[in-house]
């Protein structure tokens, strides 16, 4: 049966050893092969107990690239992707963004980090 989580850090998809003698929520007559992180949000997460078939459906799913607006910028794009924002920490919410919204991000960190001296040999 699928379970409910508290505050989680890892993001929707993310694959979990399911528990022993657990069984498919689709299929209840197979063995469950693992635990799949459902639905997150900044109070927990669904975990969806799936046999192999079921297991391999939702991770072409996940991989597949997803179209909708993204929750950063606004934009219609084909690349949204889970993504968490670092400042509401590993627990928060979780957001649709783009991929031009994580690049910006991502490029700001380092800068951040650069100004720091983070990448200096001699950082302490």
């Amino acid at each position: 049966m699928a379970d409910v989580t508290g505050p989680i850090s890892t993001l929707p998809g993310s694959r979990h050893e399911s528990p022993k003698a657990a069984m498919c929520d689709s299929h209840p007559h197979r063995p469950a092969v693992a635990r799949i992180q459902g639905e997150t949000d900044a109070f927990g997460s669904e975990m969806v107990d799936a046999c192999q078939e079921c297991a391999t459906e939702m991770r072409e799913a996940r991989n597949a690239a997803s179209a909708g607006r993204c929750d950063w910028c606004g934009s219609n794009a084909t690349d949204l992707r889970p993504r968490r924002d670092y400042e509401e920490g590993m627990s928060g919410r979780v957001y649709d963004v783009c991929g031009a919204c994580v690049r910006r991000e991502n490029e700001q960190v380092h800068e951040e980090l650069e100004a720091l001296g983070y990448y200096d040999d001699n950082y302490d």
